[in-house]
């Protein structure tokens, strides 16, 4: 391992470098949590940054008992991507920003009904499949733009003369309401594992991870078919969820929120939508309690975005990034929440990554088309 890795002590440490700033409130909410029972290790990734209590960019392993409350509202959250057959060379900006920009004012189309797995077919949140949410959710058509590792590049079946499509959701409003039902009932106490509780919560919270994934496989799908193309999946991993695991000889419970698992093959680590993505094959290491970053991070709060943004950029001139991307997005407050300014870079996570002996490069992604729908936050 490099020197990246920062120790507070021998149950909290994070991801850094010199290069890398991390918000001292965000250390702080990582020492809280480590203080909770039962709670044992945490370990911060590079795009830590505070959440609402908890840090976002962090895995945390318990024994004994398990935090919903550290899982947080978006259960299952994560990324998929998908090689699309569309040629880079055919690709029309104004053609597809003007298909795609509608897609967040209408409903699923009837011919993805046939798609959506029986058991979601009568489940509450039917109505909220396929559609991508708010907040740093969204979807992105990205171009290959350099190759590091061609051997695992072809064995993952990817073309660089082909546009990829990411997509960055979770389980809507469904895991909003299994969190708001468990914090009513236990605060922030945390449950008993094997408990009637642990049980019924884990139960919701399996049907939250799945109902995340078919969400995803449905997003792309509706952008595939707006946009006249085919595709496959290449990958598709959460970052929001907890299970049973088994670190050093202790056997509990890892929570990962905003912390992508390293041990489920090839991973996208996204930048701002203004930045480059990377698709890397992880190294699997208990010591970052087999997590990586899963972004570039946060730097400023919501709510500072606009007052720094607004006096400088537009909506419209928000819209276009400096890597020749567009950005279709209606909602005059998200697209400032949500400009590139307000994130880390992404090679700075990166490297603190490479530093540690986490990743293996594979492949650079350039965003050409990023779709962001308005809606409730979600991380």
């Amino acid at each position: 391992m490099g020197n990246s890795i920062c120790h507070i002590s021998e149950a909290i440490s994070y991801i850094a470098s010199e290069n890398l700033w991390i918000e001292g409130s965000a250390i702080q909410q990582l020492q809280t949590t480590a203080a909770l029972p039962g709670m044992i290790r945490v370990v911060g990734m590079p795009d830590l940054h505070p959440g609402r209590g908890y840090p976002i960019g962090a895995a945390f392993f318990s024994t004994g008992r398990f935090y919903p409350a550290l899982v947080g509202n978006d259960i299952g959250c994560g990324m998929a991507l998908w090689q699309t057959d569309l040629p880079l060379r055919k690709y029309n900006a104004d053609k597809l920003e003007k298909r795609l920009g509608t897609l967040g004012d209408t409903a699923m189309p009837e011919w993805l009904d046939d798609v959506v797995p029986q058991v979601f077919q009568t489940h509450p949140y039917r109505a909220a499949l396929g559609s991508i949410g708010g907040g740093n959710h969204f979807a992105e058509l990205q171009q290959i733009d350099s190759v590091t590792d061609a051997v695992t590049f072809a064995q993952y079946g990817l073309n660089d003369r082909q546009l990829l499509l990411l997509a960055h959701s979770g389980s809507r409003g469904l895991g909003q309401a299994i969190l708001r039902r468990h914090i009513a009932m236990f605060s922030h106490d945390g449950l008993v594992e094997g408990s009637d509780a642990a049980r019924d919560y884990l139960t919701e919270h399996d049907d939250a991870l799945n109902f995340a994934r078919v969400n995803r496989d449905l997003i792309a799908r509706r952008i595939l078919g707006q946009i006249n193309a085919d595709g496959a999946p290449v990958l598709d991993v959460a970052h929001n969820f907890v299970q049973a695991c088994t670190v050093g000889d202790m056997s509990g419970w890892l929570h990962r929120k905003g912390a992508t698992p390293d041990g489920q093959g090839l991973v996208v680590i996204p930048g701002s939508r203004g930045d480059y993505s990377w698709l890397v094959k992880p190294v699997v290491s208990e010591t970052s309690l087999f997590s990586l970053a899963h972004g570039a991070g946060r730097k400023w709060m919501r709510t500072e975005c606009k007052g720094r943004l607004s006096g400088k950029f537009t909506p419209a001139q928000l819209s276009r990034t400096a890597l020749g991307s567009r950005v279709i997005c209606r909602d005059r407050q998200l697209i400032y929440e949500e400009a590139p300014q307000a994130y880390k870079s992404v090679d700075s996570v990166m490297d603190c990554l490479a530093d540690a002996g986490l990743i293996a490069p594979v492949a650079r992604l350039r965003p050409v088309l990023t779709l962001k729908v308005s809606g409730e936050v979600g991380e």
